[in-house]
């Protein structure tokens, strides 16, 4: 049986003549587009018909250049119209490259600083313009000023920590979710960590097997959210991870299991006003192909919900626009999808193709408009940015 392991950011990526550390970094990172609040849409939870062909466009997406000429956008979060953050790097020369934050200051994206040496960042928490967090290889704080690494706590596997996503809580506990890696990415085992504003502290997690953690959202300093996926066993495919916080303890909540040999994973997750949570992902059937995979919490029960068939449409990104919109982003390769929850209909749309290899995505407080960055799907490792304004 094919197994899988859930690709986001720039897993599963090769480039040989980048550095081992590089190689290393991009195996490890993933988006990390967790703890965007969603729109509330009450409390079915029944699985509805997908929509199988896009309808008429929300918008229009318009590229905007960056500069960054060959290298990649991994994420990106917005605090308005004229404040949004990309991180990355640039490519130099056939051997390495380097670490950079751009800002979009209302009318262009400007390189506003290089992050340390040897980051790569994956995952972005932007709190205000003099508290950003970035994650990937370790994990690096923004003050307005400088950028300063911060090394992450030991986990008890023994295994090297990478943080795949980041979010923060109204308390200012900034979280970040990923896996340990004692000895490979297949004997990766989920890790959750918290900033008490001196240093990292590891959490205890329940017993869950190989796997890991992509995305994580925050409600409340009590109620928080982390989802991933358990890796394939010979006997059992890989399976939707959920974990929740408490205030106290984490523990495991069931995800939808999915047809005999089918593999399922998530890839980020989002939080209600209502309280009701939809994670979203991937799906891999018997016919080898993957496509989108969605689900909402009621309050008592994560319940799938169809999505379009899209071949190569994991999905990888889920977030609320100003006007209540939900929506949902990713793609694979050369495919790329943008869907939005008509809550009137109860059911997923597809939108306009934001065309570009999709790493990261977000909504703008305050507008409707909609960030995703990444690669163009034409050309050698050309960064790309779009947004798309309803």
């Amino acid at each position: 049986m094919k197994t899988h392991t859930p690709a986001g950011g720039l897993r599963g990526l090769r480039w040989p003549a980048l550095t081992a550390a590089l190689t290393a970094a991009l195996t490890a990172g993933v988006i990390g587009l967790g703890g965007v609040v969603a729109a509330d849409t009450g409390q079915g939870t029944s699985t509805v018909p997908g929509a199988s062909a896009p309808k008429t466009p929300a918008g229009r997406w318009a590229a905007t250049p960056v500069p960054v000429e060959k290298g990649d956008l991994t994420a990106v979060a917005a605090l308005g119209r004229d404040k949004v953050w990309a991180v990355g790097y640039r490519l130099i020369g056939n051997s390495g490259g380097e670490p950079v934050a751009l800002r979009w200051d209302g009318s262009a994206w400007k390189e506003e600083s290089k992050l340390p040496a040897g980051t790569w960042p994956q995952a972005l928490s932007v709190g205000s313009e003099s508290d950003i967090w970035a994650a990937g290889s370790g994990t690096a704080h923004w003050d307005g000023t400088t950028w300063t690494r911060h090394a992450l706590a030991a986990d008890a596997s023994g295994g090297r920590v990478a943080p795949d996503a980041l979010a923060r809580s109204s308390d200012g506990t900034v979280w970040a979710v990923g896996r340990a890696v004692p000895m490979s990415v297949k004997n990766g085992v989920p890790s959750i960590q918290s900033w008490n504003g001196t240093a990292w502290q590891a959490h205890t997690l329940p017993e869950v097997g190989k796997g890991e953690l992509t995305a994580l959202t925050v409600v409340a300093p009590d109620d928080i959210w982390a989802v991933g996926s358990s890796f394939a066993t010979g006997a059992t495919p890989q399976r939707a991870l959920v974990l929740h916080w408490d205030g106290t303890a984490w523990k495991q909540v069931d995800a939808p299991a999915g047809p005999a040999g089918e593999h399922r994973w998530f890839g980020a997750v989002t939080a209600t006003k209502s309280g009701a949570v939809w994670a979203v992902g991937g799906r891999l059937s018997a016919d080898g192909v993957e496509r989108p995979f969605t689900a909402r919490w009621n309050g008592e029960r994560f319940t799938a919900v169809a999505a379009p068939k899209v071949a190569d449409g994991r999905l990888r990104a889920v977030s609320q626009s100003t006007d209540g919109t939900v929506w949902a982003a990713g793609g694979k390769g050369a495919v790329s999808v943008l869907l939005r929850w008509d809550a009137g209909d109860r059911r997923w749309e597809r939108e306009a193709d934001p065309a570009l290899q999709v790493r990261g995505f977000t909504t703008v407080p305050g507008s409707r408009a909609l960030w995703t960055v990444g690669i163009a799907k034409e050309g050698d490792m050309v960064p790309s940015v779009a947004r798309l304004t309803p």
